[in-house]
């Protein structure tokens, strides 16, 4: 006796400047790539229609892609998206994919910013030490003479870097995807941590447990030391009002530090999922801190981080909210995952949603 089959008529609109085949892959295909019997049937520009006929074994799981999984379907910032379902009740699926990756990446090469060592050993006077420095600069920044805002980013080894051990956040790709989307013209600026020297180089207080921080002499070496040079050698917007500075974990942490210490030199945070447990003198910064001038404060974190991160962050952002209400300069944003763990992903995923609200349109 044959199994009884459920009939499901599946639709895909998607962008119309693709003209690579859809296929279709699941647990109903042991998600085998390229199976034409899984190809779709394209209708008219950007639309696709596939009849599924499956067995009474409920629910399946799908994805989308271009013929193998370095062509697969993406959100609209270029992150993967979850695997889609088909549950029992389901008869007919309407489905839309805003981006397929290209040969691995998410976006053309042709609209990736160029990205280049300003110097391997970068002189940081204030530590007596030296760091590579990394510029990520506009696809077409030399075929004009715009000037641009700026992002001062911590972390260099893990915001661009395949290989990265602890995993990386992909600003290349999700700042060629805004630039597409025309929001791209920014100039990045990524500082290497320093190693084993990294929580001390971020931790801006004394701690029992990690001792003498030595996060105020990194904040003085942006400050003092590193924006100066950029601003001489790269054709910047260097006012506060077109300055970010931004990082995650204790990269966060210093970040918000340098910003609340240095408002006049810095506008724009970008703070993913900081350290706030460090120390309760960050807390107390915050409530001292006043500045006269506009600040654009974008907090994200995630629900699995820790006990703790959820907490911290509406904390943090409380005594922004009453600064608000006193103060119209200062205007922030708090995003909260419900899934996302303390991981590299998660921050890529996040950050060109972040650069767009901070640099180009705050809603």
């Amino acid at each position: 006796m044959s199994a009884h089959k459920t009939h499901i008529d599946i639709y895909l609109d998607t962008v119309v400047n693709d003209e690579r085949p859809v296929y279709l892959s699941g647990t109903f295909n042991g998600w085998v790539e390229a199976d034409r019997q899984f190809q779709m049937t394209q209708t008219s520009k950007g639309s696709y229609h596939f009849r599924l006929d499956l067995n009474d074994d409920f629910p399946y799981y799908y994805r989308y892609h271009k013929g193998d999984w370095n062509q697969e379907e993406l959100d609209q910032w270029g992150n993967k998206s979850p695997d889609r379902l088909i549950y029992h009740t389901t008869h007919q699926v309407h489905d839309y994919v805003p981006r397929w990756r290209i040969n691995g990446l998410a976006t053309s090469v042709r609209f990736m910013p160029q990205k280049f060592i300003i110097e391997d050993d970068f002189v940081i006077p204030q530590l007596d030490k030296r760091r590579r420095v990394w510029a990520l600069v506009p696809c077409d920044y030399y075929r004009t003479k715009k000037r641009y805002p700026v992002l001062y980013l911590q972390d260099a080894q893990n915001l661009f870097n395949e290989y990265a051990p602890f995993g990386n956040w992909a600003i290349d790709q999700k700042l060629g995807i805004l630039k597409e989307l025309g929001f791209g013209d920014l100039i990045i600026i990524a500082i290497e941590h320093g190693g084993s020297d990294r929580i001390k180089e971020y931790s801006p207080f004394d701690t029992e447990k990690f001792g003498p921080g030595e996060g105020a002499l990194y904040a003085k070496f942006i400050i003092e030391t590193l924006k100066p040079y950029v601003d001489r050698k790269f054709r910047t917007e260097p006012h506060r009002i077109h300055s970010g500075i931004g990082g995650s974990s204790m990269g966060g942490l210093i970040s918000v530090y340098t910003a609340i210490n240095y408002p006049e030199v810095f506008s724009k945070w970008m703070i993913f999922s900081p350290s706030l447990w460090l120390s309760s003198q960050i807390f107390r910064e915050a409530r001292e801190f006043e500045n006269k001038e506009p600040s654009f404060v974008y907090l994200f974190g995630g629900k699995n981080e820790s006990s703790s991160m959820e907490k911290e962050l509406k904390l943090f952002t409380e005594i922004l909210q009453k600064k608000a209400l006193n103060n119209r300069f200062i205007r922030y944003k708090l995003s909260i995952d419900p899934i996302a763990t303390h991981n590299e992903a998660f921050w890529g995923a996040e950050f060109p949603k972040a650069v767009k609200w901070l640099y180009f349109a705050q809603d």
